[in-house]
């Protein structure tokens, strides 16, 4: 199906969502008639409303009103572990981590909270780690313009702890660097060593 066609089909309507969840639901092999399952239909269309509501946001959006009375202030800016719920793009499974994110402003600042709405922008939507951690920096550099950006995801996915290969305890760590965070190995090691992640870690 190519990208035109995507976006110009209509959305499913709630029923049509609540009917297809039936249909999983008789293909996994249960009655979605009896009492347990009766109004299970309608409780995952509602569940999927809040799992992906990132859909309807605009990261952009969040990062629009900033500050510009930072008396001269250009050091780092950190929000470390901005913890998040996001679903694999691949098996629906949930991914369940951490996001560390760190910027070098120019002449101005944003309000901590919007970095964390950020997050939540892009994690509520189906998703590849390695896509998420460069579109929450990518958006940063964009809106606000700083010396640099880094964002550092760590990350449990339940697709590979409760299919496939069964290896729990396994965490992915991603990251992405730009500007002087990429450039300035010094820069780059202080952000590492202040979320606590060894100085070693390799870019992305």
């Amino acid at each position: 199906m190519s990208k035109k066609s995507r976006k110009t089909s209509p959305k499913p309507s709630r029923q049509e969502a609540e009917q297809a969840i039936h249909t999983l639901l008789r293909w996994a092999g249960d009655d979605p008639s009896r009492e347990g399952l009766a109004d299970t239909p309608a409780r995952v269309a509602k569940a999927f409303e809040e799992w992906f509501s990132g859909y309807g946001q605009d990261p952009e959006a969040y990062l629009a009103r900033t500050f510009e009375e930072i008396e001269g202030y250009d050091d780092m800016v950190i929000l470390r572990d901005i913890r998040f719920e996001s679903h694999c793009e691949h098996h629906l499974a949930p991914i369940i981590g951490r996001v560390h994110v760190g910027y070098l402003p120019s002449n101005r600042v944003v309000g901590i909270s919007k970095l964390a709405r950020v997050v939540e922008a892009y994690a509520r939507r189906l998703q590849v780690q390695e896509k998420m951690n460069a579109q929450i920096a990518n958006t940063i550099q964009k809106v606000l313009k700083p010396k640099g950006v880094a964002v550092v995801i760590e990350a449990a996915h339940q697709c590979m702890t409760t299919r496939g290969v069964h290896k729990t305890g396994v965490t992915m760590v991603t990251s992405t660097m730009l500007g002087a965070f990429r450039d300035n190995s010094d820069t780059r090691r202080e952000f590492l060593n202040i979320i606590g992640n060894p100085a070693s870690h390799e870019d992305r």
